[in-house]
């Protein structure tokens, strides 16, 4: 037992001072080639062993031959280590390699290519992680590009309806005042309409802007759904009345929610609005509410004759404003209303819509139905 010990402690001695050296080379090489370290550590695990051995051989006595026979078998261990260690190093830098090339690719319009080499598992995680940040960052340039196009066409529409209204308003101020006009009263009649429409733009714009600059402040209160599409209605009623389309409100549950009741309401107004302009005259517009599971699911549909399948996709971007066939009509004397942007006429009032609903950590979505189409607005009902 003594003797074991003894050889336990020779060895350990030498093993002791070849693994200082070690750490010392690797701490000096920790900035350099992963491969140059590896073949350090193996360096560092010939020499422990090497050393130790020798220890112990010394404290032995071992004759001539028998430390001959101990250093030709440590010396060609530690060939075949040293070697594996180059060969495994080498495969190692050439992966990091072939990943660096390949992290090159990562947000191209190509998207990324993973490399061809053989990794190992860390390097091959590394690659799949690579490749779904790449994924990741073609997606948020598609939103940004896409949201680029929606604002340049905003401000192409918003530069179109400004133009025409400022330039009617120019015109009727300018009879006004040279006295030429015969019925002044008419023309003050449509200086206010037109007045009322540029207003309801600025407003839609500041509160889209409210909305993506996340400053909409929201006061939370539980609500019944009934209350707020009663309130809708009421405020829709007027302009039905005007175009010839019915209102519709029956199959709506007394679901409780817990939303601001003012903003929802300008949501179901927008969707009114939108869908009593859209639909033609003698239709009926719809608005019912039910319960799904944990949402309370509000629903308004017209009868525009449907949106085309492409532009499904667009109906909530900013600066949306569809076919010709859901183009609301003019009539004379209203100062030329706006069409799916809500009162405005931008193109914003569904924008408002989606932001309005989202920042209730709802979802807004339309699809077509039978001779219209259906806007339906999910909220999370409220608890208890």
């Amino acid at each position: 037992m003594k003797d074991l010990l003894l050889i336990a402690l020779f060895a350990g001695l030498g093993a002791t001072g070849a693994g200082l050296l070690g750490w010392v080379a690797v701490r000096l090489l920790r900035r350099r080639s992963m491969a140059l370290s590896l073949f350090c550590v193996a360096v560092v695990t010939v020499l422990a062993v090497t050393s130790g051995t020798f220890a112990v051989a010394q404290a032995m006595f071992l004759s001539g031959h028998d430390l001959g026979v101990v250093i030709t078998v440590l010396g060609m261990a530690s060939v075949v280590s040293l070697l594996t260690a180059a060969l495994l190093g080498r495969q190692v830098v050439a992966g990091s390699r072939a990943l660096t090339e390949a992290a090159r690719t990562v947000g191209s319009d190509a998207g990324f290519t993973a490399p061809a080499h053989p990794l190992g598992l860390e390097l091959a995680q590394l690659s799949e992680e690579l490749a779904a940040t790449s994924a990741r960052l073609a997606e948020s340039r598609a939103r940004a590009q896409a949201l680029d196009a929606s604002r340049r066409e905003l401000i192409a529409w918003i530069s179109h309806d400004l133009r025409t209204p400022l330039a009617g308003l120019r015109a009727m101020a300018e009879a006004l005042e040279d006295g030429v006009a015969e019925r002044p009263d008419q023309y003050l009649k449509r200086i206010r309409s037109e007045v009322e429409r540029l207003t309801g733009m600025v407003d839609d714009l500041f509160e889209l802007s409210r909305i993506q600059a996340g400053a909409l402040s929201l006061s939370l209160a539980r609500v019944s759904v009934y209350d707020l599409v009663d309130d809708a209605l009421a405020g829709a009623h007027p302009l039905a009345r005007q175009r010839g389309v019915r209102l519709e409100g029956r199959q709506v549950a007394a679901e409780p929610v817990e939303v601001d009741s003012g903003e929802i309401t300008r949501v179901l107004g927008n969707l009114l609005v939108n869908a009593i302009r859209s639909t033609p005259e003698d239709g009926v517009v719809a608005v019912s509410a039910r319960r799904e599971v944990d949402e309370v699911v509000l629903s308004v549909t017209d009868g525009c004759g449907g949106i085309p399948e492409q532009d499904l996709s667009r109906v909530f971007e900013t600066g949306w404003r569809g076919s010709a066939a859901r183009t609301p009509r003019r009539d004379r004397g209203e100062g030329g209303e706006g069409g799916e942007g809500g009162d405005s006429g931008a193109g914003l009032g569904l924008a408002i819509v989606r932001g309005i609903v989202e920042a209730h950590a709802g979802r807004a979505r339309v699809h077509n139905v039978t001779g219209g189409c259906c806007f339906e607005i999910a909220l999370p009902a409220a608890r208890g």
